[in-house]
C-alpha cells in the first residue's frame, strides 16, 4: 500500500524531488565555474611570480648600471658618461615596463572568481525569495 498516494501527498514528494535535482544541477553548474575561474587564477598567479622575478632581476642591473652610470660621470670623456647614462635609462624603461605589467596583473587578479560570486549571490536572492 503507497502511503504517499493515500495521503495526496504525491505531487508534493515530486515537486521536493524536482528541486533537488534542479538544486544538485546548479551545484554542479557552480562547482565547474569555480573550477574554470580557479584555472583562471593560477594563470594569473603564474605570471604575477614571473613579472615579480624580472621587476626584481631589472632592479637590481638598474641599481648597478645607474652606479656604475655616476662614477662614469666623473671620467674625463664625455661620451662614456652619455653611453652610461643611455645604457642607464634604457634598463630604467625595462624595469618601468616590467613594474607598470606587474601592477596591471596584480589589479586583474583582484576580481577572482567574480563570476561565481555573482552566481552565488543570484543564486541565494532567488532562494530568500521563494521562502
Amino acid at each position: 500500500m503507497n502511503w504517499i498516494s493515500l495521503l495526496g501527498l504525491e505531487s508534493f514528494v515530486l515537486r521536493w524531488r524536482a528541486a533537488a535535482v534542479e538544486a544538485a544541477m546548479a551545484v554542479e553548474d557552480r562547482a565547474e565555474l569555480a573550477h574554470l575561474e580557479w584555472q583562471e587564477q593560477k594563470r594569473r598567479l603564474r605570471q604575477m611570480l614571473m613579472l615579480t622575478i624580472a621587476v626584481a632581476s631589472l632592479t637590481v642591473v638598474a641599481l648597478i648600471l645607474l652606479s656604475v652610470a655616476l662614477l662614469v660621470q666623473f671620467w674625463d670623456t664625455p661620451h662614456r658618461t652619455l653611453v652610461a647614462w643611455l645604457v642607464a635609462g634604457t634598463w630604467l624603461a625595462a624595469w618601468a615596463g616590467a613594474l607598470y605589467a606587474l601592477v596591471s596583473l596584480a589589479r586583474q587578479a583582484g576580481d577572482a572568481f567574480a563570476l561565481t560570486r555573482q552566481e552565488l549571490t543570484r543564486d541565494w536572492r532567488e532562494i530568500k525569495e521563494q521562502l
